[in-house]
């Protein structure tokens, strides 16, 4: 399982969304373009009660942003492409009538949490440490941080986005509301997400559909605010500074 893909299945009403790179699962703008789009193909099929999405692999549910694409990028309007990626997934997740289980088997950082971030409901195990990390490499979590913050809160958002060198646990995680429940084992996790998805399927779409536009009630002006948040990260991706910490993992 060496290539990259997005994927998806559909079982008993419940679409599984997967996404993989070989890079600690990492995300390059392709596979961005590509989540964004199944995400609202599958809100648009009415054989589609529940979403699930994950990612492969064991131990990373996704290392953020692709650090070959951020080391190409050479000009702003390259950068605010890139990052307004991100910014696709995340409108996608918001405006998908259809309930987004999140399933988080391992660490996950900056682009990652706030995918994460952007789940109705987020299953993870105790593997599954979180880091917003941009301000290692000179940049901030402009993008994700509205979905970021809507779940942790400002102080929960602004404490791990300034604190960018550390992991925070999944218990923290849940004690913060971005995970609703933690699991010993991704077996155990993996039954629970079943379970919980297969009750979902039970109930009236048109009310989950109802619920879910009120509690992504206030967000209707990311449409624009993620795109000026690209903006700024395509920006400070060209500063000196980050240009130089990004030649270390060339």
């Amino acid at each position: 399982m060496t290539k990259e893909y997005v994927k998806t299945t559909t079982e008993n009403q419940i679409q599984t969304i997967e996404f993989f790179h070989p890079a600690h699962n990492s995300l390059p703008g392709d596979i961005l373009a590509q989540l964004a789009q199944a995400i609202t193909d599958a809100g648009n099929d009415e054989s589609t009660k529940v979403i699930i999405l994950k990612s492969g692999g064991e131990r990373t549910f996704c290392a953020g942003a692709s650090f070959k694409e951020l080391i190409a990028i050479d000009d702003e309007k390259t950068g605010e492409v890139f990052f307004s990626g991100f910014a696709n997934v995340i409108n996608a997740m918001r405006k998908c009538p259809k309930f987004i289980l999140g399933r988080v088997q391992g660490k996950t950082v900056g682009g990652g949490v706030g995918v994460a971030s952007a789940t109705d409901y987020c299953f993870a195990t105790k593997f599954a440490s979180i880091k917003l990390s941009e301000l290692n490499i000179g940049i901030g979590p402009f993008v994700v941080g509205p979905a970021v913050e809507r779940k942790l809160g400002l102080t929960g958002m602004s404490q791990i986005a300034i604190n960018a060198n550390e992991f925070y646990s999944p218990q923290w995680a849940k004690d913060n509301g971005l995970f609703a429940e933690v699991y010993e084992s991704t077996e155990e996790m993996d039954a629970g997400i079943k379970a919980f998805a297969e009750n979902l399927c039970t109930y009236n779409p048109d009310a989950m559909a109802e619920m879910k536009k009120m509690f992504w009630s206030g967000c209707e002006n990311w449409d624009q605010l993620l795109f000026e948040r690209a903006k700024i990260s395509g920006r400070l991706v060209l500063s000196e500074f980050t240009k130089e910490t990004l030649k270390r993992f060339k």
